[in-house]
């Protein structure tokens, strides 16, 4: 069996040195993200950096294992390729606003994982899983807890701004609507703007105030936004610089 012959502890050792190096690096590339409120945040740099290492461990073992040919190796990098294109497939725009990147991540991470399960390195793979689930979920609480942070760092500005498409006739009522509602949402509006959008409708802009808020929040609010009497689209777009 491969897992019998290629079971090496002094190996998998080295297997843990890596991905611990690969995960507290990864986080502090992340940290710094995260607090500027990026896209990739914490989470996403953590498990690429651990999928990468995966990779690269794979690789070397590889080549202490078979020797001169580079056959595996080959095989390594086309599962590196592929996974990145259906990391792309998951990565989706909605309404201003990016999902699935961590969800990319994770597959990138997973792809490393089976790859070592199908070379036989059992013990590389659960090290890999661990690590991957690690970042997924032992790293959300502080994720979270720095996305309740206002930001105080002036190289950094933040704006969410809500976009209501409407009724020209309605505009006057879906103002008022829009702004009582993100005011019971504890989200002050610090500009509102409206310009037309084609002969009968109008685009609303209102930029809050806030500079750090709860997404789902915000999404239900978006939803309620949605479904009020003219209003044709609803959606929110976050905007950072620095």
């Amino acid at each position: 069996m491969y897992i019998i012959q290629h079971l090496d502890l002094t190996a998998s050792l080295n297997t843990l040195s890596s991905l611990l190096s690969a995960f507290v690096l990864g986080a502090l590339i992340g940290l710094e993200r995260q607090y500027r409120q990026r896209t990739a945040g914490l989470r996403t740099n953590v498990l690429v950096a651990v999928g990468a290492a995966l990779f690269v461990d794979i690789a070397m073992r590889f080549h202490a294992i078979y020797g001169g040919t580079p056959s595996p190796l080959h095989v390594v990098a086309y599962v590196v390729s592929g996974v990145g294109f259906l990391g792309a497939g998951v990565i989706m725009r909605e309404e201003g606003n990016i999902r699935g990147i961590n969800t990319a991540a994770t597959l990138w991470g997973s792809a490393a994982v089976g790859v070592a399960a199908g070379s036989g390195m059992l013990i590389e793979a659960i090290l890999g899983t661990l690590f991957v689930l690690a970042a997924n979920t032992l790293l959300r609480p502080i994720v979270n807890a720095i996305n309740r942070q206002p930001l105080d760092v002036e190289s950094v500005e933040v704006t969410n701004t809500v976009y209501l498409i409407a009724d020209k006739e309605r505009q006057k009522d879906v103002m008022k609507a829009l702004e009582a509602n993100l005011e019971r949402g504890r989200y002050p509006v610090r500009n509102l703007e409206v310009q037309a959008f084609g002969e009968d409708d109008v685009e609303i802009e209102a930029t809050l105030t806030v500079t750090s808020i709860d997404g789902d929040e915000l999404d239900a609010l978006i939803r309620k936004l949605a479904a009020l009497p003219g209003v044709r689209q609803a959606f929110w777009s976050p905007s950072t610089t620095g």
